[in-house]
């Protein structure tokens, strides 16, 4: 390819993929904006999460905690860390998102998800993100630690703006606006989260914000800092993987009506759908490293510290690893986790958003039949998770 590729202008972000298709039959180049080196094929993107010694994770921290932003709790979560500080925290979390917490959310998700999706008018227009895919994980988030579901709006907007860090160069020019922006969301955020800690304190709950309180490794218990990062890293992560997974969910079924009336005869193949969609259009389209040393992929060098974006998105779609990739097929053999990462980074919230997705769609199709858009869809901007901001559709009881 000639020049450097700018994958947030408009026309990329409606389709990047044939964009990460030439990028997979090019050499490993930069990309704007910020100039990511960027691994697009599966093996380089599988073999960079299996090596954080080289491709380390605080390119994460490097990328959503720019000079102009300063503080950012979301930076400074486990999801910047290489072991061993990953490995302490991870340990002391996982308990948080077990099978035992999801039995116990399973009931009031359906029952969150029933009461949703009764509220979605029949053959009348609707934002889909706005009335479906964004109520039902605010819901589920004020659950796990206590935020008040009916903000959810403003839960979005925090997300939202901690998400499009990414999106904002080293020349950013006159995006001044938005970096304040960005940095009262930050201060807001925190002082949310600051007033749950302090009244989970005072009163303890059967909630994930008392057990990460109370959780425990050979006596050591999470600072409060740590608390603050890992409350914003349940918000970006909690919100923005399953809206989108639930938005392209929803896109999918529209395009394919066969696929919609297989599900509703048989809502037990669901969860073979949505590893599909996970697939074909994962939520998380990139994750940032650094590099710690000079390393050379496919004849080229990338020099050590450089930021580097792992192409979930455009891994998934590698032919060389997934025949017919460019062609949507529930039926496709095998499960593929790569869009909630690889090894030691594996989204713990993976379970969870899966979860969610997969009862939230058992409720959508109860009711209705098909579904039909209404009007263009809206794309979000950010190098890291991709999903439409509006989704115009009309839903139909038959």
């Amino acid at each position: 390819m000639s020049g450097r590729v700018n994958l947030l202008v408009p026309e990329v972000r409606a389709n990047p993929y044939p964009t990460y298709a030439e990028l997979r039959r090019s050499s490993v180049c930069q990309v704007d904006p910020g100039g990511y080196w960027v691994l697009t094929r599966h093996d380089d993107v599988v073999a960079a999460f299996k090596n954080p010694q080289v491709f380390s994770s605080i390119g994460m921290r490097v990328v959503t905690k720019p000079a102009w932003l300063g503080h950012n709790p979301f930076a400074d979560s486990m999801i910047g860390m290489d072991p061993p500080n990953h490995t302490r925290l991870r340990t002391l979390v996982n308990r948080a998102f077990g099978p035992p917490v999801l039995a116990r959310l399973e009931p009031r998700i359906r029952a969150f998800a029933g009461a949703i999706v009764d509220r979605i008018p029949e053959g009348t227009p609707v934002d889909f993100v706005d009335a479906f895919c964004l109520p039902l994980p605010a819901s589920v988030i004020g659950e796990l630690i206590g935020l008040d579901p009916t903000q959810h709006h403003l839960f979005k907007r925090w997300a939202d703006d901690l998400t499009s860090i990414t999106s904002i160069g080293p020349s950013p020019g006159q995006e001044t606006a938005r970096m304040a922006e960005i940095r009262a969301t930050v201060k807001e955020t925190e002082q949310y989260m600051g007033r749950v800690l302090a009244s989970r304190r005072a009163e303890p709950r059967d909630d994930v914000v008392t057990d990460l309180i109370n959780a425990r490794v050979d006596g050591e218990s999470l600072s409060d800092a740590e608390l603050m990062n890992f409350m914003f890293l349940l918000l970006v992560a909690g919100l923005e993987t399953t809206i989108h997974l639930m938005s392209h969910s929803l896109r999918l079924l529209m395009e394919h009506p066969d696929v919609l009336e297989r599900l509703r005869k048989d809502t037990s193949r669901i969860p073979r759908f949505l590893e599909e969609v996970l697939r074909y259009e994962p939520p998380v389209q990139a994750i940032m490293r650094v590099t710690t040393t000079d390393t050379e992929i496919r004849g080229v060098t990338i020099p050590k510290g450089s930021p580097v974006a792992l192409m979930m998105g455009a891994a998934n779609r590698d032919e060389s690893h997934f025949p017919g990739a460019e062609t949507f097929d529930m039926d496709r053999e095998g499960t593929n986790n790569l869009p909630f990462g690889h090894g030691v980074h594996f989204c713990l919230g993976a379970p969870l958003a899966r979860l969610e997705t997969r009862l939230g769609l058992e409720a959508l199709l109860t009711r209705f039949a098909r579904f039909t858009p209404a009007g263009p869809m809206e794309w979000n901007r950010s190098m890291t998770v991709r999903g439409p901001v509006k989704m115009p559709v009309v839903a139909h009881a038959r």
